[in-house]
């Protein structure tokens, strides 16, 4: 599954309209500026996607418009995101119809489960469907922190085929790399950890899901490249611009999390012209004003943007 599921996929945000509905041509555009870039696999409904404040059709009209603009060209993820182990299946069952390539799953939330529960989540999961199952470790959204050694131990079951790793903990991201070594590789091993993909790499990463990678696609690209030729001057550089660009998540004024990280995202490619409008779901508005100019100017100082 490494050699299938690695390099660039990026968790791709959702352009809506002002009436909250998907904004398709926005979407395309989207979709064909990242494959034009060169990325190697899209993870649509993630939670740069808003996936768990979509409704069940506008999930299925993510997924219908993303099949139809990638068209095989590289792999295409779906996150099938939900509080419980039935609800996922229903998700899973919508993106089989869909004809996706992998899907996504976090531990349960809402009724905080033990690692019993998690476990016997993640197999059913995976006796459910054909398709590879990619444990998503976000622990900020759903408040489990997935065990290194329960990921190893479902990864050399064949239950996970991968896991995309967006828990900030690098000590334990390192583990996970190193000990899936030693098992032969069994996971696609991808970080979600935009800002310190150089060092995912240095450890052995599989690849990298950043949300980033939303704003400036060729960037990421350009670092996997550096990094499979071995330019590790190349690799690092590309990530001190990146990491100099992520501070489009940190200069609004009066938002905080969601709101000032998507919404970063958001308006960011609204105003290089890929989003008509920077709308997020309900109720979080969108950035406006001095925040906007904001953002503005990060994308200018990084070279984006023309001044």
């Amino acid at each position: 599954m490494s050699t299938k599921f690695s390099g660039v996929i990026p968790p791709v945000v959702t352009p809506l309209l002002p009436s909250g509905e998907l904004d398709v041509p926005s979407y395309e555009r989207h979709l064909r500026r990242m494959l034009d870039a060169g990325v190697n696999g899209l993870f649509v409904l993630g939670s740069s996607s808003e996936v768990v404040f979509l409704t069940d059709d506008k999930r299925r009209q993510v997924l219908e418009v993303a099949k139809r603009v990638v068209d095989g060209r590289v792999p295409l993820l779906a996150g099938v995101i939900d509080t419980q182990t039935e609800r996922v299946i229903d998700h899973i069952r919508v993106a089989e119809e869909v004809g996706v390539d992998a899907v996504v799953a976090t531990a349960p939330f809402y009724a905080l489960a033990g690692m019993e529960e998690v476990e016997r989540h993640f197999r059913a999961l995976h006796a459910a469907t054909d398709l590879p199952v990619f444990a998503y470790d976000i622990p900020v959204c759903v408040h489990v922190k997935l065990p290194t050694n329960l990921l190893l131990k479902l990864g050399s079951e064949g239950v996970i085929a991968g896991v995309k790793d967006s828990s900030g903990d690098d000590v334990s991201f390192r583990y996970l790399v190193r000990g899936n070594k030693f098992l032969g590789s069994p996971l696609s091993v991808l970080t979600g950890h935009e800002v310190v993909v150089d060092g995912a790499y240095m450890s052995g990463a599989d690849g990298c899901v950043p949300g980033l990678g939303n704003v400036d696609p060729d960037g990421y690209v350009r670092q996997w490249m550096a990094y499979k030729e071995g330019d590790w001057e190349t690799v690092r550089k590309e990530q001190d611009r990146l990491a100099e660009l992520m501070q489009i998540a940190v200069v609004s004024q009066g938002v905080v999390g969601y709101g000032a990280g998507v919404g970063s995202f958001k308006t960011a490619l609204m105003l290089l012209g890929v989003f008509e409008s920077n709308q997020m779901t309900p109720p979080v508005l969108p950035l406006e004003g001095q925040n906007v100019e904001a953002i503005r100017k990060v994308l200018v100082d990084t070279g984006l943007l023309a001044d």
